[in-house]
């Protein structure tokens, strides 16, 4: 059946992969005063890190499991040992990774970071304000020639200044003018000094997102508060390779927080035109989410429910995506498709992260989307995320 979803003619679209950053990713676009402060990767007590304005601010590694032999390696030797020699030149190479897509019958992908913080929020580690704006601004003009000569196959989604409301206003309209079809977001500005997300304050930045069709993803572990958690969530005996399988799968789950915050905060009521994504975080936990925070804002909050447009559980249907991969249980995916609803999922491999569908993604999700109807599984392949970037 893999082979028959591309002689079928579908259209499909990887929203969730990631980049391994080349060390030198900011440094060779900095202007010669900044080429000393911007991130940059140098050995602290043996093991590399990212320095940003002299400050170490997070490890650097191949951050992929796939190596050159196309192979995936264990995890923990991988993430912990792998230098970017050993991993899949695709997951740096632009040119490369389109010939992963050719490879894999994807049409189209959606690119994160991945050790300058999921939602970049390592970017916003430096004091000095001219010095995180021209960071985050050398990224996502590297980003946009990457999707500009790919001629719109690749599709790096660009960062937010997220520790400054008005700047991220600012650089969502520059990077739309770059041709940007999305924004990626922390979940947690007020790690990094802003309002969180509840604040009126952002009320400026879903107006440009919903004026630019600019849809604002939360990838899973996308702030400093969620990255916290995740070295918090397993006991200390367990092994390191168990830690990371726990670790992983409650970083799923963590993305619930961000769906009820943003459900409750009243932002879709307030623009109802905007559009969001929760990524690489599955759906199966979606449901049972939403049950339960109608339930909850009845039984403890029924003067905040009242002051909502419709019950929590509808936002998700008119406002929130989410990604599917790994999930296997093919008897109970249609009415868990149906309880989500079929336009709100996206497919995704996660390439080259230790969950990652490869390097046959379509025949692995085959046999689950076997059950659905064939608009249905187009949908979820390809044509909602046709729709919602624009493709």
């Amino acid at each position: 059946m893999s082979s028959s979803l591309k002689e079928s003619g579908l259209f499909i679209v990887d929203a969730d992969s990631h980049w391994s950053e080349p060390p030198d990713l900011f440094t060779r676009r900095a202007p010669e005063a900044y080429r000393d402060r911007v991130p940059r990767v140098a050995d602290v007590d043996g093991t590399p890190m990212w320095i940003f304005d002299g400050k170490p601010v997070g490890r650097f590694s191949a951050a992929g499991v796939i190596g050159r032999d196309g192979r995936k390696e264990a995890a923990d030797i991988a993430l912990h040992h792998w230098t970017v020699d050993q991993v899949h030149v695709g997951a740096y190479d632009p040119q490369v990774r389109l010939g992963v897509l050719d490879e894999c019958g994807i049409d189209a992908q959606i690119i994160f970071p991945s050790t300058i913080g999921l939602g970049g929020q390592d970017l916003g580690a430096a004091s000095d304000p001219a010095l995180t704006r021209l960071s985050v601004e050398i990224y996502n003009d590297a980003m946009a020639e990457i999707q500009s000569d790919s001629n719109n196959r690749l599709l790096p989604l660009p960062l937010m200044p997220a520790w400054d409301v008005d700047l991220c206003v600012r650089e969502a309209r520059r990077v739309h003018a770059l041709g940007a079809r999305g924004v990626n977001m922390t979940s947690d500005p007020q790690d990094l000094g802003a309002p969180d997300l509840a604040n009126r304050a952002w009320d400026p930045f879903w107006e440009v997102c919903t004026e630019l069709r600019l849809p604002v993803h939360f990838h899973i572990g996308a702030s400093v508060t969620t990255m916290t958690f995740y070295g918090k969530y397993p006991w200390e005996s367990h092994s390191s390779n168990t830690k990371l399988a726990i670790g992983g799968t409650l970083l799923f789950i963590g993305n619930a927080r961000v769906v009820t915050n943003l459900i409750l905060s009243g932002i879709f009521d307030r623009h109802p035109g905007l559009k969001t994504v929760s990524v690489e975080s599955g759906v199966g936990w979606i449901p049972f989410i939403l049950e339960a925070l109608d339930y909850e804002m009845s039984e403890n909050a029924p003067e905040e429910l009242a002051a909502l447009s419709k019950a929590p559980s509808e936002y998700f249907r008119s406002n929130i995506y989410a990604t599917f991969w790994f999930e296997k249980n093919r008897n109970k995916l249609p009415a868990l498709i149906e309880a989500v609803g079929e336009d709100n999922i996206l497919f995704e491999t996660d390439f080259p992260h230790p969950t990652c569908l490869y390097p046959n993604p379509l025949e692995t999700v085959a046999p689950k989307l076997a059950t659905l109807a064939p608009e249905t599984r187009a949908k979820i392949l390809g044509e909602n995320a046709r729709k919602l970037y624009r493709l």
